[in-house]
């Protein structure tokens, strides 16, 4: 029943922290809007798109596990993952994920884009979580998802998992080939010291 109550204020608090509040202190701070996704045809803002949808998907899942229990059930829930120590273990690292993707947009401070920036140069942040992982909020999102499914198992969080999954490896892809573009020798070398999940 806890989880039921729980879900909601972790998405409103993730959503919030994540996106929003950290998007607004990057426009306030920059004067740069860092949600680059446009509404062309290209593989980039096709993604975009896809991962508009995947979050939407998120939030009506935790709205029907937290209020249509009855509906619910047409998520088809995986009984053999319904275990509270389960339930608890994905709880843990919903919180975790958090933390570290809060850590990790923090210290890539007015660097930190949704989308790749082809317009702005930016600073390539080694330090922090950034010397563990190159793309440590994609390894945060990848956590999160993760975390749903263990609290609320059933088909569609582990088709969400597995979709996100795939979405991230091709939007880092992108997003490597741009900065190495952008960047260069820099990048190169970061990326044979750093690997690219940890």
């Amino acid at each position: 029943m806890w989880l039921r109550y729980f879900l909601p204020v972790y998405l409103a608090a993730y959503f919030g922290a994540a996106f929003v509040w950290r998007s607004y202190a990057v426009w306030r701070k920059g004067g740069i809007n860092p949600v680059v996704f446009k509404h062309s045809d290209d593989a980039h803002d096709f993604i975009g798109r896809v991962f508009k949808l995947l979050f939407g998907i998120v939030v009506l899942v935790v709205i029907l596990y937290s209020v249509f229990p009855a509906a619910y059930q047409y998520l088809l829930p995986i009984p053999w993952l319904n275990r509270e120590w389960i339930k608890v273990t994905g709880v843990t690292l919903l919180i975790v994920s958090l933390i570290w993707t809060i850590l990790a947009q923090s210290q890539m401070g007015e660097s930190w884009r949704i989308g790749v920036d082809t317009e702005h140069k930016t600073q390539l942040v080694q330090a922090g979580v950034f010397s563990l992982s190159r793309n440590p909020i994609f390894l945060g999102i990848i956590a999160t998802i993760f975390g749903l499914l263990l609290a609320i198992p059933n088909v569609i969080t582990l088709t969400l998992l597995v979709l996100a999954f795939v979405l991230v490896n091709i939007q880092v892809r992108l997003e490597e080939e741009h900065l190495k573009t952008m960047i260069g020798d820099e990048y190169v070398l970061y990326s044979r010291r750093v690997r690219r999940w940890i």
